[in-house]
């Protein structure tokens, strides 16, 4: 009898304590559920980056050909090798041309003879005027026939027509070349030119900036093996035509290219970071998306969340910068979004964005 009054009541005080440790539980896990978090957007001045993928070209990068036909006589350079203007690249041995120059040579010294002749028949009143003019005029051609045979002879001497580096060798010496056969090509480095497509809002948003902020662009090149180019760029043209195909338009900046590092043909991405005055920042853990649009929790003055769309502008890493659809002064949901329903009065802690910002991986500043 003893022994299960103890059972009973060990029995009873485990059915007392159980209900109160449950119920403290719940109430824990009910707060922490409904902890909120609210903050406000913050207007300050940002710098924002839009990168793009790009192609490098040099400045002029051009085919060297053959003038004239004939064999490889000589190659005076080497693959890779940089050049200056006006040196000697390739010399085709011009057997045919030298021939017709020594014979349109040969042309106007009989033409000039022929003429001196005249002139003295001419003095003598031997022969009118109208004839020595006859002979002047065929000494004349015969010296611009002598003149187009020594051009076509110094076309089979190949120069460079500037400062540059040679490619690859596409004929060896001794080869039979043909007129227009391609010999080389040969790439001005000094200044590179990089292509690159830009989104037609971009291009709008672009041309819509003011001088000064289109001056204080800073634009760099990211190459293919993570670091960026020491040198600064420049946009230097936009192209005439809007590709309505791709939605895009060609943009190319400029860079200096001193130590010869960019070679023609690579790739990488261009960089533009440019300065945003005024700008209207959220933490990008404030939105959630439907459907391809992005939506906050707006909090009115009597704590009840309201859904909202609002427009991204641009897109910083944790924080977007808006373009409309929120102000100032109004309060969002920043923690817990995911708690909250649309007309739903919560209760919440309000921290300022200062704050919030500065717990960000990567704040704007």
């Amino acid at each position: 009898m003893k022994l299960t009054k103890i059972s009973a009541l060990i029995v009873a005080t485990a059915s007392l304590s159980l209900p109160a440790c449950t119920k403290h539980e719940e109430h824990a896990q009910h707060e922490h559920h409904h902890k909120l978090v609210v903050t406000s957007p913050i207007m300050k001045d940002v710098t924002i980056t839009q990168q793009y993928v790009c192609q490098i070209h040099s400045q002029r990068h051009i085919h060297i050909k053959a003038l004239e036909n004939g064999y490889l006589e000589a190659i005076s350079v080497k693959e890779g090798q940089m050049v200056k203007q006006h040196d000697v690249l390739f010399k085709v041995i011009p057997t045919l041309y030298k021939a017709k120059l020594d014979a349109e040579l040969a042309e106007v010294q009989l033409a000039q003879l022929e003429l001196n002749n005249t002139n003295r028949l001419a003095k003598d009143k031997v022969v009118s005027q109208n004839e020595v003019a006859l002979y002047q005029a065929k000494l004349s051609r015969a010296q611009a026939k002598a003149k187009l045979a020594e051009a076509e002879l110094n076309f089979s001497i190949v120069k460079a027509p500037f400062d540059g580096i040679i490619d690859r060798l596409h004929e060896q010496q001794g080869s039979l070349i043909k007129e227009g056969d391609t010999l080389t090509t040969l790439s001005d480095n000094s200044l590179m030119w990089v292509y690159f497509n830009v989104p037609e809002a971009r291009y709008l948003e672009y041309m819509s900036g003011a001088g000064e902020e289109k001056s204080h662009e800073n634009i760099e090149l990211m190459l293919a093996n993570g670091k960026k180019f020491t040198q600064p760029g420049k946009i230097g043209a936009i192209e005439a035509r809007f590709n309505n195909e791709t939605g895009n338009i060609p943009f190319r900046a400029d860079f200096p290219n001193p130590n010869r590092l960019l070679r023609h043909g690579m790739t990488g991405n261009i960089l533009i970071h440019r300065p945003l005055k005024n700008a209207l920042l959220i933490p990008q853990r404030a939105t959630f998306e439907i459907l391809e649009k992005q939506y906050v929790y707006v909090v009115d003055k009597d704590d009840v969340v309201h859904q909202r769309e609002i427009s991204v502008q641009n897109e910083l890493e944790d924080v977007f910068v808006i373009g409309h659809g929120l102000g100032v002064d109004e309060r969002i949901v920043f923690e817990g979004t995911r708690q909250v329903r649309d007309g739903q009065k919560i209760e919440f802690e309000f921290r300022k964005p200062e704050e919030i910002l500065a717990n960000q991986k990567n704040h704007a500043e």
